[in-house]
This record gives structure tokens, C-alpha cells and sequence, in this order.
């Protein structure tokens, strides 16, 4: 590999790709998984940013965090599974913190540039989405 060449290795694009995913989509099912384990406990507290009640918006954030991020990690669904995050981290940066400066919405941020990375390149030759060609 040369670092100073602007052309495009495709073994290393894949395996770049194949770590974005399972990185990424690893971190965010952590954020996930302590809201699925704790449902009840969360839900009281929840943020309701759309007046659909704390309840429904904690399952469309698990769901955008654990379950689309295990696609993510797997590759599977890939670029569908984005979405959901995408518009999670919307809500997140210019919803729940949009008054907060940006060093602390700065981890949305990266994580929504991910999403949106992910959804425009694909999940590459290394996922499950490319074994069984879609």
C-alpha cells in the first residue's frame, strides 16, 4: 500500500468497509443493550421528543440502536438498516441536544457521519449482504 496514492485499493476498501461495520454497529448495540436489559426502568425517564410517549420512542431507539446495529455488524440489511440510525442521530443532534455546544453532541456527530458513510458505500464485499447478492 502507498500512502501518497490516490488510487483505490479494493482489498482494503472492503476490509475498511468490513471494519466500519462491525466497530460502529459493536459500539452502538452497546448503547442498545443496557436500554433493552433495563426497558421498565428506562422507559419512566425516556426522552419524548415527537409526543408519541416515552414508551414508543425507547423502542424505536433500541431497535435503531441494538437490532439495526447487529444488522450493521453483520452486514446484513446494511444500507436499510441505516436509516433508522441516521434518523435517531438526527433527532439526537438537533432535537435532545440542540442547544448543547458541540463538543457534547460531538460523538453523535462522528456516529451520524458513519451512518450516512455506510448507507452512500455499502457494506462491502465482506458481509452477508454480498454473499447472497443483494
Amino acid at each position: 500500500m502507498k500512502l501518497l496514492s490516490s488510487k483505490i485499493n479494493s482489498g482494503a476498501l472492503n476490509f475498511a468497509l468490513l471494519l466500519q461495520r462491525v466497530i460502529f454497529g459493536a459500539l452502538i448495540m452497546m448503547h442498545g443493550w443496557p436500554k433493552l436489559m433495563n426497558f421498565a426502568a428506562k422507559a419512566q425517564n425516556f426522552a419524548d421528543p415527537f409526543g408519541i410517549g416515552k414508551t414508543p420512542s425507547l423502542i424505536l431507539v433500541i431497535f435503531a440502536e441494538f437490532f439495526c446495529g447487529a444488522l450493521l455488524l453483520m452486514g446484513l440489511l446494511t444500507r436499510l438498516a441505516t436509516v433508522p440510525l441516521i434518523i435517531c442521530f438526527c433527532v439526537i443532534i438537533f432535537m435532545i441536544h440542540a442547544k448543547d455546544p458541540v463538543m457534547e453532541k460531538e460523538t453523535a456527530i462522528m456516529f451520524l457521519g458513519m451512518w450516512v458513510s455506510i448507507l452512500l458505500t455499502g457494506p462491502g464485499k465482506y458481509s452477508l449482504d454480498a454473499a447472497i447478492g443483494k
